[in-house]
């Protein structure tokens, strides 16, 4: 008796999985969506997986600008109902509309959805003008949104420099004999002409020799070809130590020795006695006293140093 049980669930199983089997064969494709469309579970913003979206940026820069009739009509009516409020640039007009080129709803927009709300039903923002409502046929309003979005696209990413030719600076403004009387005036006491002869040769860049005069040269420990920060440490016991600083707080000087190690000192007070010297010491002092008319003529007077 067990033995027929056991044939018939056998024999039940075996039908089973053959029909499982022939179902999945015959069952119709998935269906596919238009052509380009996501796929399921995959929005416009490229959830539903790693990497999906990658590259695609925001949405202000996927969205497919409209035909060019479409935008001059759009700016037309942008002219006409917006200019006031939101200025010809859309910056923010006279009457204190917000900046419609870092707007979120503006920028998150497509092709009107978010925008034409707004212009139908109009909006009150707290420290702001209200907004009226304006009776606007949905496809005028379109064209504006399309306008907005073509303007958009022509911005530049953060931080890029004014659209154009690059901004060429001329600092050799000042008056190079004044600079040099300046110079005999102020700083003789730690340069003099004969090291500084040739300087306008290393740095052949205006800008450049203007801001390393005036930063006192290379930065501290010597970086960018200055002279390093050094210290002087006096030990109770009379030992004196010297070399270029590592560190150096309230609680610890470090330097580097001649033969290249390090060596701490820890400071308690004025105990063990510290001496620092700073090469820009001087020009630190200067920076206040420094007026434009200083540093072009100090500058115009460097650049003849060849």
């Amino acid at each position: 008796m067990r033995l027929t049980i056991a044939i018939t669930c056998a024999a039940a199983l075996l039908v089973g999985s053959v029909a499982g089997h022939l179902g999945a064969q015959n069952a119709p494709a998935a269906t596919q969506g238009p052509a380009g469309a996501p796929a399921a579970g995959q929005g416009r913003g490229g959830g539903g997986g790693a990497g999906a979206g990658a590259g695609r940026g925001f949405p202000a820069q996927q969205r497919q600008l409209a035909d060019q009739a479409t935008r001059d009509r759009g700016k037309l009516l942008y002219e006409i109902n917006c200019r006031s409020c939101h200025g010809a640039d859309l910056r923010g007009g006279e009457t204190g509309g917000p900046n419609l080129l870092r707007s979120q709803l503006a920028l998150t927009d497509l092709h009107g959805e978010l925008i034409s709300p707004v212009v139908q039903q109009g909006r009150q923002t707290p420290g702001m003008p209200a907004m009226p409502a304006l009776s606007l046929p949905a496809p005028d309003i379109v064209a504006i949104a399309e306008y907005i979005h073509a303007v958009q696209a022509t911005a530049r990413g953060q931080g890029s420099p004014p659209a154009g030719p690059p901004i060429q600076l001329n600092i050799l403004v000042g008056d190079a004999k004044a600079g040099e009387a300046y110079f005999n005036r102020t700083c003789t006491t730690c340069h003099t002409l004969q090291r500084l002869q040739g300087i306008a040769t290393r740095i052949p860049d205006p800008m450049q020799l203007q801001n390393t005069w005036v930063a006192g040269g290379g930065g501290r420990g010597g970086r960018g070809g200055g002279s390093p920060v050094t210290a002087a440490v006096t030990l109770p016991d009379g030992q004196r130590f010297e070399g270029p600083i590592v560190r150096y707080d309230d609680f610890i000087v470090i330097l580097t020795m001649p033969d290249g190690t390090q060596r701490s000192f820890a400071r308690n007070g004025d105990s063990p006695k510290v001496e620092v010297k700073d090469p820009r010491e001087g020009h630190r002092k200067l920076l206040p006293s420094y007026t434009d008319k200083d540093m072009h003529d100090v500058t115009a007077f460097l650049v003849t140093l060849k």
